[in-house]
């Protein structure tokens, strides 16, 4: 059974049954209390039909309402329109609406931030076009959408994708609403560790300010701003030495003084900067960090957020989130996916044999690259990702030679890439197609020498694009699965453990102590589950690593 739903003013909003093909089968029901409404309803297990998740469900949860299942349109939309090469267009329920009656296409606004929404429920800041009801609006984009797919090759796979998208965005704002615990005490002490005391506005915390002088001693008491790039160049130039730039990987080939002033500076600052006090003031209360996740936000598939880097949690900092008393944190990874679901998805049986459970790039070593495992894992990257400088082509070519189906798959979405055409992920996630302006530029190619070797570098770097973006999308294809799945099991078998974390291949779990097993128990069924349904006849192994943990820095 399909519930299509629209909030109004308030905590008010409007429900209609649909059969499961979307045919309205009963009345309008007008309620002054949506989230009771919803609760009420959820018992029969309905899949919930709703303009976005990100605009509706916080508020359900803010009133203690959680639903199994839904159809976030505004993501189906996204990978429809992806699907047809047309990244670009809007997909809220407007522009849908719009494209539907032939009409003007409004943007998207996108949702509210949470810390600006002045109501549970509010109507929507943009009538939409010709003055369309909402809840018929809903109703009439599902079943075009429905229509569409169903004109698709692997309509299936597709489907999944929907529900495993849709199942990504519920776990997205439980996260938000339920919040990653957060020590701020620990925080504090680290970065008073590390940086000294909190400084006035305005002023460099004071182990910023003594290297500051160190790399002003350094250069012969001439002052240096570490933090202007081109500063860097010209006091270095000014010492007889040309780097390119600034950048700290330039900057460690180099002999002198100031150098290891200047990474220090680097590391601390972009602590200061990116994860300091001002980023706990605004981002931490009350013991939790509830950073607002962007599901799909990469073209790939994978996440990402509005501010708050949760994606990007310094190892230094992971010490800082620290199960609350009397309960645990469950940590698990997907150990090298992105190569597993190469090996899936290309269907290469020496490499699935390769794979095993165990360490890949230690097992890929030991059968083709001596037992050097460091050397094994640049060829795997150097395939993913289309790297030939260095030892990169040599080694890239022992992984031709072992492994001809795995490299042979990439190699054609590289091709595919290079002549300008689309590639897709396993469930059906779509790359964007080149720009016009790379289409004139590879276009060119006999106008000159100069003329070809810029278009045969711009087709190369498209290439490298599509040629990771299979892997990279099809991945994210499988984690969406696993967190459908895992949301759905913990609520079933640990109630009260909560999905807290999510990136890449990576999650954390929240639970009380006792159902710390339980809950490592259904994290390594969620991820056997995902791979059923995104692999299901590949021999290839997918080990999700579930371990529990009282802080984050004990995850590895």
């Amino acid at each position: 059974m399909l519930v299509a739903v629209v909030p109004d003013a308030e905590n008010a909003g409007r429900l209609r049954r649909l059969s499961d093909t979307g045919v309205p089968e009963g009345p309008v029901v007008e309620t002054a209390d949506l989230a009771a409404a919803v609760a009420g309803l959820e018992a029969s297990r309905p899949r919930w039909l709703w303009p976005s998740t990100a605009e509706v469900y916080p508020a359900l949860l803010a009133r203690g309402v959680r639903v199994e299942r839904c159809l976030d349109l505004f993501h189906v939309e996204s990978l429809l329109l992806a699907h047809q090469g047309r990244h670009r267009e809007p997909r809220g329920l407007g522009a849908a609406v719009a494209r539907l009656r032939g009409l003007p296409v409004p943007v998207d606004h996108g949702p509210r931030k949470r810390d600006t929404q002045p109501t549970l429920f509010e109507p929507e800041r943009e009538p939409l076009p010709g003055d369309a009801d909402p809840l018929e609006a809903v109703v009439a984009v599902h079943a075009e959408q429905q229509r569409t797919v169903a004109g698709l090759g692997h309509a299936d796979r597709l489907r999944l994708l929907f529900a495993a998208e849709s199942a990504s965005a519920l776990a997205a704002a439980e996260m938000t609403h339920h919040g990653l615990p957060w020590r701020e005490d620990v925080h504090e002490g680290l970065l008073l560790e590390m940086l000294g005391p909190k400084p006035v506005n305005g002023a460099r915390p004071a182990k910023l300010a003594d290297l500051v002088d160190r790399i002003t001693a350094a250069f012969g008491g001439r002052p240096v701003n570490p933090d202007n790039p081109s500063g860097i160049v010209r006091a270095f130039g000014r010492e007889g030495i040309d780097v390119p730039s600034a950048r700290a990987w330039v900057l460690r080939d180099v002999d002198h003084p100031a150098v290891a002033p200047l990474l220090e500076y680097k590391e601390l600052a972009r602590l200061w900067v990116a994860h300091g006090w001002t980023w706990l003031d605004q981002w931490v209360s009350g013991g939790r960090f509830r950073p607002d996740y962007v599901v799909g936000g990469v073209v790939s598939g994978r996440w990402a957020t509005r501010g708050g880097a949760a994606l990007q949690i310094p190892r230094t900092l992971r010490r800082a989130v620290r199960a609350d008393p009397g309960w645990r944190l469950v940590a698990a990874d997907a150990a090298q996916l992105e190569p597993r679901v190469l090996a899936a998805l290309s269907g290469d049986h020496r490499l699935a044999e390769v794979a095993g459970d165990d360490d890949l790039y230690t097992t890929l070593a030991a059968d083709a690259f001596d037992g050097d495992r460091g050397r094994a894992k640049i060829a795997m990257l150097s395939a993913m990702y289309g790297g030939t400088s260095g030892e990169a082509g040599p080694l890239l070519a022992v992984l031709r030679r072992r492994f001809p189906e795995a490299a042979g798959y990439v190699e054609a979405a590289a091709a595919a890439g290079e002549q300008g055409r689309m590639v897709r992920s396993r469930l059906g996630r779509t790359s964007p197609p080149p720009s016009d302006a790379w289409r004139e530029l590879t276009g060119n190619a006999d106008e000159g020498e100069d003329a070809a070797r810029q278009s045969r570098r711009a087709a190369r770097d498209w290439g490298r694009f599509t040629r990771n973006f299979v892997v990279q999308a099809s991945a994210a294809d499988w984690t969406a699965a696993l967190l459908g799945a895992l949301r759905r099991r913990l609520h079933q078998s640990a109630p009260g453990a909560h999905l807290v974390f999510f990136q890449h291949d990576e999650v954390l779990v929240h639970c009380p102590a006792e159902l710390a097993d339980a809950v490592c128990d259904e994290v390594t069924a969620a991820g056997a589950e995902a791979s059923r349904l995104v692999f299901p006849d590949t021999p290839v192994r997918f080990p999700l690593k579930a371990v529990p943990v009282d802080s984050y820095a004990d995850a590895k």
